[in-house]
Order: C-alpha cells, then sequence, then structure tokens
C-alpha cells in the first residue's frame, strides 16, 4: 500500500513534464502574424538547416534604396522538409547566400525585421525547401519594412 501514492506521483510527476514540454514550443500564429502573410524579393545571405526550424538571414530592397536585414525562421522543421525531399544538403545549395529568391512572410508580432518565411520560390517560381503552393500573400515588394503590426492588433 504504501508504494500507491509513491506510483501515482511519480506518474502525475511525468504527466506534468510532458505536458509543460509540449506547451513550451511555440505555436507560429502566436508569435507571427500569419493573417498578413506578405511577399518580397530577397538576397539570402545565410541559411541553417537546423532543430527546431531552419533560421535564415535575407536581404531586401526597400523603393528608396535601403537595404533591410531580415532575420527568420522556417515554416517547417527538417523532419518534415526531409520527407518532402528536402534534405540538408539539398536546401543548403538551393539557398545558398546571393541566391535571388521571392518570399512569402509572416512578421513578428512584436514588429521589427523578424518573421517566419512560410513558402519560398526561386526565380522561376518554383518552390524551394518546402512544398507548400497553396499560399497566397499580399506583394510588398519595395515597402519600407514590409507588413508591420499595429499596436492595436489591426
Amino acid at each position: 500500500m504504501r508504494n500507491y501514492p509513491t506510483k501515482s506521483s511519480a506518474l502525475i510527476a511525468g504527466l506534468l513534464a510532458l505536458s509543460l514540454s509540449a506547451w513550451a514550443h511555440h505555436g507560429t500564429a502566436l508569435s507571427y502574424d500569419t493573417t498578413h502573410v506578405w511577399s518580397t524579393w530577397a538576397t539570402i545571405v545565410e541559411f541553417n538547416y537546423i532543430n527546431p526550424h531552419p533560421s535564415l538571414v535575407f536581404e531586401r530592397t526597400d523603393k528608396n534604396g535601403n537595404v533591410e536585414r531580415w532575420l527568420a525562421e522556417g515554416s517547417n522543421n527538417p523532419s518534415q522538409l526531409a520527407r518532402a525531399g528536402w534534405t540538408k544538403s539539398r536546401s543548403v545549395e538551393a539557398l545558398k547566400p546571393g541566391t535571388r529568391v521571392k518570399l512569402y512572410v509572416a512578421t513578428a508580432r512584436a514588429g521589427g525585421f523578424v518573421g517566419v518565411v512560410m513558402k519560398i520560390e526561386n526565380e522561376k517560381g518554383e518552390n524551394l525547401v518546402g512544398e507548400r503552393t497553396d499560399l497566397t500573400a499580399v506583394d510588398m515588394e519595395g515597402v519600407p519594412g514590409g507588413y508591420q503590426p499595429s499596436r492595436d492588433g489591426k
């Protein structure tokens, strides 16, 4: 009988730890404004095929000639990418520094030059590093700062 409370406590502690670790991973829609996806042409500065999401640095030029440097994460994780045929070597080759791409971006809810890249296309309009084809976006090519969320959430 004395082991019963100990086993129950261990089970509860295990379930709590599992639920906390699941809760700790952020959802894309919590961190980024995925209701306002916008597109722009950019040049890849750096791409890292890492967990939990690939990261990239890209530069875009606004209509005034100013260069903006953005930090972003990819919306897919390496496991999803590999299942779609985008292995690390294929992805790194496709997004090597200097590559010009069209990006579909959701800006961080906090604003700034930070976002999540929802889709990447090459200059031929082909999907790169992912398989998403159903995404539409507002063209913000040349607009300084791209889409920036307002403080009132609109």
